[in-house]
């Protein structure tokens, strides 16, 4: 029976169609109809006297078909062969099916011997099955494994295949350079068993099993540098981090030794931090001479944080230093196997990689795999096969590495450096290993994997197995490498003495040589803000440069409109929020400092405020005014992210890191949306000055404001961060005008200190009417820690209340309403760094007040209530706020309204004695009791009644 019976005369045409096209252009057709062709020619040019060249017609049906099954075999071997090498080097691999069996292709023993054309498909030309067998294994099945197939670019897969094809994915060294790996080798292995011996016990987080990975980085940076890469800027945990620092970035071995028991730190650093955090930059020469920058980033325990923040100091330097040349700077990011397959940030980072606001031209990704995580089995660590499969999401090649096969890793690194300079896109290299001690070195691993650690215990170290293979080679002795490492650990020995003279440990202040006339703040920075003059002609000069639009662009009619209205502002000398924030930028730019903002709808603006991008009608170009302010203005780059939190704040706060001569800001969608990026917050904004000596000057912009949005959409959750607060560490304002919020920005980048600012933007304000400022209080003023009344009779004044934010104008409503001349709305603009002077000099001027208050929207629990009760010590200070709760706001619109309302009846009190006046004026018994401040809200004591009834 015809084999091909089953096509019938259609699909005969149709393929012959098809085969016409392939042979004018191959790539006018499907990949898997091309490797079918590929397969035909093949087989056709085994039987010269058989094919008709114009038409599709078969040779003899079993041979083609073989020759299709060996054809389908290469390509079984690229898609799978990686689930079958020889690449762990402490336990036997898990089973797959189906095999690479021959036999599972339609093949036998008995076609061993045969010559087949698709030899020619990897490289060897018209081979017996048996050579091309051989060849697949050792590419695809012996210390590395590889996918690729999935990259969908078919330039990329050719240049994969072709280069581990034609070398069979193995290095063919020099004794020399043989040598050379076995020096790193010996530096790696040599350092981790001094420590072990001298600090008995002590965490240290040890790369024990996987020691390759200094050799590996070595050849790494010498390759970069090769290729034109004049900087790598590294992040990684804790695991073997102390000889990275060592042996890669050369961070002086007396230095580590005295970390170990050292007891107080230098004058600039507060707290500092153990060990195997710290970060530290150099610059190293290569064996070819060439000089090349190295950067560790410190990283807290939160293992894969430092991800994104390396790929925010790599833009940054990108953007600023290399003007946008990715070939000159390459992030490397050191993952663990159990982290990178379940930290979400990772698949935040991730997805940033080809997006145009956070693309660093490709990351190398190198795993450490221990086959564990602390306690915890592989197998219940991650569903996925790998823990690299998160790779496959932006399709990057993916290889898998026998840990003691320290040649196959270092080619293999060689190989992703190049192809990473070539496609600039991300390369993951999992290194299987192992850990040879528990979690830390004080942790016994046997209590939850004995037959692992039986295994490992027996298992030499990668220097001694090279060491083995370089003896059976002839480059080395016996003696020789018994010498080597003598010497080496003499050499140790001589830097533990040394260590011993060091009085106080000093940490590098990581980037410090960005921040050379930037200093540390101290107390009487705060005082008062300097003044920083803008020339009111000029200011006006730029907001018409960003209200007019090009005549040649045509935009959405609403746009026009806006333009329209902004300009209107101008004449009337009433600028409103976005005026405001866009002349802050305006304004900066034009002196040549950069602008870079980035947030879920930052563009726009979520409350469409901003409009600082805007879309040309019928078309995706955007015209973005603030680029346009001048010809030699520094950049601006506004840009829209993608939905994460997490790893958009640690992004932008790595971009601020390297880049302290720029405002770099990050909006949250929502304030409280912030929480998910919490880690951020807690162990690199507000600390990581007193951990590193690191100054960073990130703004965050968090919407807040209660306007009975819900629970999610109300607070930014004002108290998490004042929780933080010490020291000057981070500035937290609220501000209630355009004016100040203009002068908080300018001076974020015009003082001689970085400090992150936390400020807390406003919703309905954005549109509010009594929320303008005028050209000359931009022009003239400064930022205002505490915004006086002016509106008041100061002897009369009997209530003084304090507010910030938001509530301030329902407040000033209702005094307007009333004309009480004898109540000070007192707003407090910066709330940490506490405004001491000013609240005291404020207090001054009303001697005669009977009545202090804090009024706050948020419930009596959150909110600043709590801090700044703390801190204002010398009045009897009564709160104003919604009743203590767990949630910060109610869902419904109604119930919001009449807990607004509560707040602000509260403050001015309806008078209830024989006066009769329009408010309590606090002068009779009743009204200076406090009472009714004390009580609960009528709404919720009622709710709550009715529930226990």
């Amino acid at each position: 029976m015809d084999k091909f019976s089953f096509l019938g005369n259609s699909e005969i045409e149709f393929i012959d169609d098809m085969y016409q096209s392939y042979k004018k252009d191959p790539s006018s057709i499907d990949d898997s109809w091309q490797k079918f062709f590929q397969g035909f020619d093949f087989a056709a040019e085994k039987f010269p006297g058989k094919p008709q060249p114009d038409k599709l017609s078969s040779p003899p049906a079993e041979s083609m078909s073989k020759e299709f099954n060996v054809i389908n075999m290469i390509q079984a071997f690229r898609q799978r062969g990686h689930l079958f090498t020889k690449t762990n080097p402490v336990r036997v691999r898990r089973k797959y099916f189906p095999t690479l069996d021959i036999e599972n292709f339609d093949l036998s023993q008995t076609d061993l011997e045969t010559v087949f054309q698709a030899g020619k498909e990897v490289g060897i030309g018209p081979s017996k099955l048996k050579n091309i067998l051989d060849h697949l294994q050792e590419t695809y099945c012996h210390s590395v494994g590889v996918e690729y197939l999935y990259l969908r670019t078919p330039d990329k897969v050719k240049w994969l295949q072709h280069k581990m094809e034609i070398s069979k994915n193995q290095p063919n060294f020099t004794d020399e350079q043989r040598k050379h790996i076995y020096y790193h080798l010996k530096l790696a292995v040599g350092f981790e068993n001094f420590i072990h011996k001298k600090f008995v016990g002590q965490k240290r987080f040890s790369l024990e099993g996987t020691e390759a990975l200094i050799p590996a980085l070595d050849a790494l940076i010498e390759k970069g540098a090769q290729l034109g890469v004049e900087e790598f800027v590294f992040g990684m945990a804790h695991r073997g981090r102390l000889n990275v620092l060592a042996n890669i970035i050369e961070k002086p071995y007396e230095n580590i030794f005295k970390e170990f028991v050292g007891e107080e730190f230098e004058d600039d650093i507060a707290l500092g931090d153990v060990k195997y955090h710290l970060g530290y930059g150099n610059t190293v020469k290569t064996d070819d001479g060439n000089e090349v920058k190295l950067h560790l980033t410190p990283n807290p325990s939160h293992l894969e944080t430092v991800g994104a923040v390396v790929e925010g100091i790599s833009r940054s330097k990108i953007d600023n230093d290399y003007k946008g040349d990715e070939n000159k700077l390459v992030p490397i990011v050191i993952h663990g196997d159990a982290a990178i397959a379940a930290q979400g940030i990772v698949y935040e980072t991730i997805q940033m990689a080809e997006l145009k606001a956070y693309r660093t031209g490709g990351t190398i990704h190198l795993v450490i795999n221990n086959q564990i995580g602390f306690t915890t089995n592989y197998l219940d660590a991650r569903s996925s096969t790998y823990c690299t499969d998160v790779a496959k999401v932006t399709r990057c090649p993916v290889f898998h590495i026998n840990g003691d096969d320290v040649e196959a890793l270092i080619y293999t690194i060689g190989l992703a450096m190049e192809y990473r300079q070539e496609f600039k896109t991300d390369v993951f290299i999992d290194i299987l290993s192992y850990r040879k001690h528990g979690h830390n070195e004080g942790d016994e691993p046997r209590f939850t994997q004995p037959l692992l650690y039986n295994e490992i215990a027996k298992h030499k170290n990668p220097r001694d197995i090279y060491g083995d293979y370089l003896i059976s080679k002839g480059i080395y002795k016996q003696e020789n490498l018994k010498e080597l490492i003598t010497e080496f650990n003499s050499f140790l020995n001589d830097k533990f003495e040394l260590s011993k003279n060091i009085e106080k440990l000093y940490i590098q202040p990581f980037l410090d040589e960005y921040y050379e006339n930037i200093r540390y703040s101290t107390k009487e920075d705060f005082d008062i803000t300097p003044v920083f003059k803008t020339d009111k002609k000029h200011l006006i000069e730029l907001a018409n440069k960003i209200t007019n639009l090009p005549d040649d662009l045509h935009f959405f009619k609403k746009i026009g409109k806006l333009m329209t209205d902004r300009k209107k502002m101008i004449s009337e000398n009433r600028l409103d929020w976005a005026m405001g924030e866009l002349l802050a930028y305006s304004s900066l730019l034009d002196e040549g400092y950069g602008v870079r903002i980035s947030g879920q709808d930052s563009e726009r603006g979520t409350f469409s405020h901003r409009h600082a991008a805007l879309t040309v009608t019928d078309s995706v170009h955007k015209y973005f005014p603030l680029k346009h302010i001048s010809e030699k203005q520094a950049p601006c780059h506004i840009y829209n992210s993608h939905l994460s939190e997490y790893a958009v704040l640690a992004f932008e706060y790595g971009y601020a890191l390297a880049h302290p001569s720029g405002l770099t800001i990050w909006e949250a969608q929502f304030g409280d949306f912030h929480n998910v990026a919490q880690a951020v917050v807690d162990q690199y904004l507000s600390s990581a000055e007193d951990k590193w000596g690191v100054k960073n000057g990130l703004v965050l912009f968090l919407p807040h404001g209660y306007e009975g949005q819900g629970a999610e959409h109300s607070s930014a959750r004002m108290e998490r961060f004042l929780n933080l607060c010490a020291n000057n560490n981070m500035q937290i304002i609220n501000p209630s005008t355009p004016a100040n919020h203009y002068h908080a920005l300018r001076r974020q980048v015009k003082r001689d200190i970085r400090i992150p600012l936390i400020c807390f933007t406003p919703k309905s304000l954005l549109r509010h009417p009594s929320c303008v400022s005028t050209m000359d209080e931009l022009a003239e003023g400064r930022f205002q820690e505490v915004i006086d009344d002016t509106n008041v009779i100061a002897k009369k004044v009997s209530r003084v209340v304090f507010c910030s934010g938001k509530i301030y104008y329902d407040l000033l409503a209702r005094k307007n309403e009333l004309n009480a001349k004898d109540v000070a709305l007192i707003r407090i603009e910066q709330i940490y760094p506490f405004p001491q002077k000013q609240i005291d000099s404020v207090l001054k001027k009303y001697p005669n007040a009977l009545l202090h208050l804090w009024v706050q929207e948020e419930p009596e629990n959150m909110g600043a209530w709590q801090f700044i009760n703390y801190n204002i010590k010398n009045i009897e200070l009564v709160p104003v706020a919604r009743i203590p709760s767990g949630s910060t706001a109610t869902g419904l619109s109604k119930i919001h309204t009449i807990g607004q309302n509560e707040i602000i009846n509260k403050v001015f009190r309806k008078c209830d004695c024989e006066r009769k006046l329009k408010y309590c004026g606090l002068q009779c018994v009743a009204g200076s009791s406090k009472e009714d401040i004390h009580r609960q809200h009528e709404y919720f004591q009622d709710k709550k009644s009715k529930l226990l009834m």
